[in-house]
Parts: structure tokens; C-alpha cells; sequence
């Protein structure tokens, strides 16, 4: 059996919380160079040390090197294949370094009926600002965002001129049923949902352990995703459909836009965390290979405790949530003579 395992010293490895949350790289090539990653495109080369980052995006028009994914890997760096600006989640790679804290935080509420409860409210806290939902339950909750989005379009549909009928959604295949503007919304949102699937397979947290939606690989993605639809795809449908732009990558290229120039990434990173830490949990443990231990609950791996030798680090930060690296357009091809 191959040794899978990386080489570093678990104290070699930065916290999560002293980390960039994401480098998203498109039309560049990732190469390493000794304990950095190397981004290169025609206009810049740009060091990225590996341990610093949380989540390398990669993006459309990339090429790495296993040396760079290898490195990643052992640092503990989450790797997602996504399309432009993340609005897409094609692949992710996570290396056996990753610690396991958020994933054990997210297991711990969503198995407990009395928090879980408490995290949906805080979803829906999120959607109703000023409004104390802290006593509502579940039905009282599903009752006031149904009542919430129902207002929403009829105040779209007013400010745009574009008609809604309702929305018309057919499970399996999203863009089958309705008209142009239904058609929108499930592309906006199917975008939506490719990047807060991103992030959340990037903080090593489980798309799939949901508060408020449940029984699908993806519940965990729904919940967040409902955060942003009233402030980004909602919106966006109504404004493309106004505009007479109803094709799928209209909806796709329009939210891309959007996400970059309101950073949505970095906010989504917040949100995730500050959902699955609202009671101050202490999550700051080192990201890094743990044991388990009936009396203090972990102790760090990859240590010799027949010496009972402990040092401090200092960890260093990089101060930024989220850092892009896009090389310039691709060249072109020289029309020859004759081609239309």
C-alpha cells in the first residue's frame, strides 16, 4: 500500500483562521517551486505559499503540475476545479492534512435537534433583519419566506415590467418547464449553487449535512445558497429577462460579474463559519493530523510523547480573505483568407 500520507510536521502547517480563505487562479499555468506555488500567465508570475491558503479555486483556462497538487495537498490546501469565478463546482481534492474541525462542528449541530434548530433560525435570521425569530419554529419559519419571496417577485416583476406567473420548476431538468424567466432563475441559481458548493467543500465542511434542507448530497449547499437568491439571482433573472437576455449563459456570466465585484466568495466563507460557530466554539485547534484522547478530548499527531516536548509557534497572516490571480485574454487565432 503506497504511503498517502504528507510529509510535513503537523506544526509546519498554518491554522485556518491565519489562512487566505481562497486563491481563485484562471488562464494561468500552477507549477511549484520548492514550498511555494507558482502562477504564471503572459502578464504576471505571482508566489503563493501553499500552507497560507485554504482553498486554491481553480478556474477555467488552467493548468497545474502534479508537483503543485501534491504540494497542496500536503498542506492542507482544499483544491476545486470551478467554472468562471466559482460559479460552477466541477471536482474538489482535499489532502489527508485537513483538519476536521468545522466538519465535526457541522456533524455535532445538525445530529442535535435543539441546535439545529437553533442554526436554521439563524439561516432565517439572516433573510429577516430586525425581526426576532429566536422563538419561531420550523413551520413559522417555511410560512414567513414563502410569504418574503412571493413579495419579492411581485416587486421585481413591478420595478422591471417583466409578467410572473409563478414559479415553474421541473425536478431532474430545470430548464424544461416555464418561460424565459423561470428558465433564468434556475440558471442564476444552479450558478449560485457551483460556488457556495465551492466553498463549503473548501472550508472541509459536508455539503451534504443540512439544517434546513435534508436528504440530498447537496442539502448543506441549498441552505446556504437561499442566503443570497433574494440579493443576487432573483434580481438578475428579472433584470436579464427585461433586457431580452434569456439564454442560460447570459444568467451564468451576469452572476459571475456580480460575484467578483461584491466579493461574494470571501462573504460566503464568513457566513458558513459564523453559522456553525455561533455559541464562540473553539475552533482554533492547529489544522492538522489530531489524536483522540479520553481526558483532554485531542492532542496533536505526529508528535513523540514518550518526550514531553511542546513549542509555540507564532503563526504569520496575509491579512486578505480572497485573492485572484486571471492572466489576460487568450490570443486570438489570425483569421486566414477565405474563413468567415
Amino acid at each position: 500500500m503506497p504511503d498517502i500520507w504528507w510529509k510535513a510536521h503537523p506544526h509546519d502547517l498554518h491554522r485556518i483562521a491565519d489562512r487566505v480563505s481562497s486563491v481563485y487562479v484562471e488562464r494561468s499555468h500552477l507549477d511549484r517551486d520548492e514550498n511555494a506555488v507558482v502562477i504564471i500567465n503572459k502578464r504576471e508570475t505571482v508566489r503563493v505559499p501553499a500552507a497560507m491558503v485554504a482553498v486554491m479555486l481553480l478556474g477555467p483556462g488552467t493548468r497545474v503540475t502534479h508537483g503543485a497538487i501534491r504540494l497542496l495537498a500536503d498542506s492542507g490546501t482544499a483544491v476545486c476545479w470551478v467554472g468562471e469565478q466559482g460559479v460552477r463546482m466541477y471536482a474538489s481534492g482535499l489532502g489527508p492534512a485537513r483538519g476536521a474541525a468545522l466538519l465535526n462542528r457541522q456533524a455535532y449541530l445538525v445530529t442535535r435537534p435543539k441546535e439545529r434548530l437553533n442554526v436554521a433560525r439563524a439561516m432565517y435570521g439572516m433573510r429577516f433583519p430586525g425581526e426576532d425569530v429566536s422563538t419561531a419554529t420550523m413551520q413559522q419559519l417555511r410560512g414567513r419566506e414563502g410569504a418574503r419571496i412571493r413579495k419579492l417577485y411581485h416587486q421585481h416583476s413591478l420595478r422591471t415590467g417583466v409578467p410572473w406567473q409563478g414559479r415553474d420548476y421541473r425536478a431532474g431538468d430545470a430548464f424544461a418547464a416555464g418561460d424565459d424567466l423561470n428558465r433564468l432563475l434556475s440558471a442564476a441559481h444552479a450558478a449560485l449553487y457551483g460556488i457556495c458548493h465551492a466553498v463549503i467543500v473548501g472550508l472541509g465542511t459536508s455539503p451534504g449535512l443540512g439544517f434546513v434542507h435534508t436528504g440530498s448530497a447537496v442539502s448543506f449547499v441549498l441552505d446556504i445558497a437561499d442566503l443570497y437568491k433574494a440579493d443576487y439571482t432573483i434580481p438578475l433573472a428579472f433584470d436579464l429577462a427585461a433586457r431580452g437576455l434569456t439564454d442560460e449563459r447570459d444568467a451564468r456570466l451576469a452572476l459571475r460579474d456580480r460575484i467578483a465585484e461584491d466579493r461574494l466568495l470571501g462573504r460566503i466563507v464568513d457566513d458558513v463559519k459564523a453559522l456553525l460557530t455561533a455559541d464562540d466554539a473553539d475552533l482554533s485547534e492547529e489544522d492538522a493530523n489530531q489524536l483522540w484522547d479520553e481526558r483532554d478530548g485531542t492532542v496533536s499527531g505526529g508528535v513523540n510523547w514518550a518526550n514531553d516536548s511542546d513549542f509555540d509557534l507564532v503563526q504569520p497572516t496575509m491579512g486578505e480573505d480572497h485573492i485572484a490571480v486571471i492572466g489576460p485574454e487568450f490570443d486570438q487565432p489570425t483569421p486566414k483568407p477565405g474563413d468567415s
